[in-house]
């Protein structure tokens, strides 16, 4: 494990070190995205469109599920490693891989059990049953794989390997890429070609983590004997607790995001299906300055997390002071571009000039609030790698969740159309005001400059 980078470097070489391959793995993924939706939209099949889309919030669960290993994981063994507890950080690495597998295989039980009910509840219809249940049953028979893939691509940014984490996740999103034209288009599966191309890119990347962590990895494991003592397993229930309180309010996050995007929608379905379908549009664009912002604040945990669990409150403060300033300064100029730049946007997602109007002015009141976004970001990061469980929470169900529900029920009654549309930007302030708040309030500890005794 490289110390002289958690505790020595320059904050910013320190801190981009392990970001930029973070970024890199999302643009990648964003790509990857893209790409999918066109494979299947270039089928010319409707049907098939929307019952991959009708089936595509369970891999979003799959990736909840692993972050709750994943990122509560992290989390925790960063800290341990900032004690200088390496070995307890090995101990629970081995029991988060294999709890992830072990949540993989339950899903494969309860979503074969309930999937007639699962994909009814989820808008499957005559028309669409057939690809859906395609897509649905190879995602669930592949739901090991694709969780226990979310666990090292985090557990190894926090021993400082973030490049070997981006390498895992790139490529078997390229694995992905190039599988998917060939079972869509060349063997004819479709939805099925999509699905199984998934699974199989997650079964490449799980290959290189596993060789990863048994070949180069010095303070992580895989072996299950760690867990094992002469009376029983050597993991503790405090242990266990502590990854769960972290991890279950970062798969919140994701989940929440799929929830806003309903609310919206919802709100905005007395206004016409343009606008919606402008929303929708509009909200993409957001989602990919939103996701960046989301893989520089998060690529920088294992740095918060090892310094806090050292005591190291100076060099703390210094790297907070440098991720919040440079997050927000990169929001404000992706604003700055990106509201420039609005109406050329929606016209290449849209040939539709109504559409294309209404979309205009929804992204550039959306992207208003992109600073507040960054505050909410790092705040909820510091939170999860100091182990403010419950300041986690609070960050995670707020943004997307009570507090746009808040202002969208409010909005709608005040303003009609344009409250529904100004909502996300005022959550996200009245977010980010709750995030100072609880930022004071829950790390005391930062407004001194001397060294914490741990």
């Amino acid at each position: 494990m490289d110390n002289e980078l958690f505790e020595k470097a320059p904050i910013p070489r320190a801190y981009m070190t392990l970001a930029i391959p973070v970024v890199l793995s999302m643009m990648v993924t964003l790509a990857y995205n893209t790409v999918d939706t066109y494979f299947i939209a270039h089928t010319g099949n409707t049907d098939m469109v929307a019952g991959v889309a009708i089936a595509t919030p369970v891999f979003t669960v799959m990736i909840a599920l692993g972050d709750i290993f994943g990122l509560g994981g992290s989390s925790v063994i960063s800290r341990l490693y900032g004690q200088g507890r390496y070995d307890d950080g090995k101990r629970l690495s081995v029991f988060c891989f294999w709890g992830a597998v072990l949540t993989g295989l339950l899903v494969i039980i309860f979503g074969l059990a309930f999937r007639d009910p699962i994909l009814s509840m989820l808008g499957a219809d005559g028309n669409t049953w057939q690809y859906a249940s395609q897509f649905y049953t190879l995602i669930i028979i592949g739901s090991p794989f694709i969780i226990a893939s979310m666990t090292p691509t985090n557990l190894l940014r926090a021993e400082g390997h973030a490049t070997p984490s981006a390498i895992g996740s790139v490529a078997g999103t390229l694995i992905n890429i190039c599988l998917n034209p060939l079972f869509i288009h060349v063997f004819g599966w479709g939805a099925a070609g999509s699905a199984s191309a998934t699974v199989i890119a997650n079964i490449c990347t799980d290959a290189y983590y596993i060789w990863f962590l048994v070949a180069r990895s010095e303070n992580l494991s895989i072996n299950p004997r760690l867990m094992l003592r002469d009376r029983g397993i050597a993991i503790t229930r405090h242990e266990v607790s502590g990854i769960f309180a972290i991890g279950i309010p970062a798969s919140v996050t994701n989940l929440m995001q799929s929830l806003g995007i309903v609310m919206i929608n919802l709100f905005l379905l007395p206004y016409g299906n343009d606008a919606v379908a402008a929303m929708g549009i509009g909200l993409k664009i957001v989602m990919i300055a939103v996701l960046i912002l989301v893989a520089f604040a998060f690529g920088g945990q294992p740095l918060i997390g090892y310094n806090y669990g050292s005591g190291n409150m100076p060099r703390l403060k210094a790297l907070l002071r440098f991720a919040y300033g440079f997050l927000c300064l990169l929001a404000i100029g992706m604003t700055v571009v990106l509201v420039a730049s609005a109406r050329q946007l929606m016209g290449f997602f849209s040939d539709d000039q109504r559409i294309i109007d209404l979309g205009t002015g929804m992204l550039r009141v959306q992207l208003l609030s992109t600073v507040c976004v960054a505050i909410v970001l790092v705040t909820t990061c510091t939170f999860q790698s100091a182990g403010k469980a419950w300041g986690a929470l609070a960050l995670s169900i707020s943004r997307q969740g009570v507090m746009l529900a808040i202002t969208l029920y409010a909005g709608s009654r005040i303003a009609g159309y344009h409250g529904v549309i100004a909502a996300q930007a005022v959550a996200d302030l009245l977010t980010a005001i709750l995030a100072i708040v609880l930022f004071i309030v829950l790390l005391p500890e930062l407004r001194g400059s001397r060294r914490k005794t741990v």
